[in-house]
């Protein structure tokens, strides 16, 4: 077998990777963030009583669902720029386009896990707490917003893994996070399965890391059978 250990202890050590595992968490935690703003817009708006703003989320999530996350990014790269000449500038760089396009796919899968979230909280306690005096803002916060996280966290933990995984994917728009970084090592080494294996390592260390970070927001969350009293709800809202 040809596999040589000190080329591939000289790859997880490379400055190359870890500038690349650096770019990567970078792209997945901004993504990542965006998405998660934009998709509670949409998923507010998916159950909006107006039947237009209802069809536009629909539309979105869609569109963003259906078109290969590939496709997407090689479309904010590469078309975005004949349609709107602003974006022929040396500030749109491979991260701007990367993060554009990786946040609006995210949105898309984020506004199901949230409506989802949203579904599962019963009307009685809005109305409840809008019956003490609440404000709708009040309403969200303290008693839909807890009861929302704690439900999406599992899918939304598994989407953020997913969407590390998928910057790799930025590497066809010369983006230089950690598969990139991997590959033009590669290229001038021809030391595949060395370079390949420190690559393998750093995802996996990456997403041990975040599978940790979310069993310690799943205990922060939980939410036990003696916490689904009228006292534990009022708690809740502050009272």
């Amino acid at each position: 077998m040809d596999f040589q250990g000190s080329v591939f202890l000289e790859a997880l050590g490379s400055k190359a990777l870890i500038q690349g595992v650096q770019l990567t968490v970078a792209l997945t935690v901004v993504s990542f963030a965006l998405g998660l703003i934009i998709g509670l817009l949409v998923a507010v708006l998916r159950d909006s009583r107006l039947r237009l703003l209802r069809a536009v989320s629909w539309t979105y999530i869609w569109i963003f669902r259906a078109i290969p996350t590939l496709i997407q990014l090689l479309i904010v790269w590469n078309a975005l720029p004949q349609l709107i000449p602003a974006l022929k500038g040396q500030w749109f760089s491979p991260f701007i386009a990367a993060t554009i396009a990786l946040s609006l796919n995210e949105a898309a899968y984020a506004a199901e896990i949230m409506r989802g979230g949203l579904l599962s909280v019963d009307e009685g306690q809005r109305l409840a707490a809008r019956a003490l005096g609440m404000t709708p803002f009040k309403v969200f916060s303290k008693v839909v917003a807890p009861q929302l996280i704690r439900v999406a966290i599992p899918p939304m933990a598994n989407d953020f893994i997913t969407l590390l995984k998928i910057t790799s994917l930025a590497s066809i728009i010369s983006l230089r996070e950690l598969m990139t970084n991997t590959q033009t090592e590669v290229a001038s080494s021809f030391r595949f399965a060395e370079w390949y294996a420190a690559a393998a390592i750093y995802y996996l260390v990456l997403v041990s890391i975040f599978m940790l970070g979310q069993a310690w927001l799943e205990r922060r969350y939980v939410w036990t059978s003696q916490g689904r009293g009228p006292r534990s709800f009022m708690r809740a809202i502050g009272r």
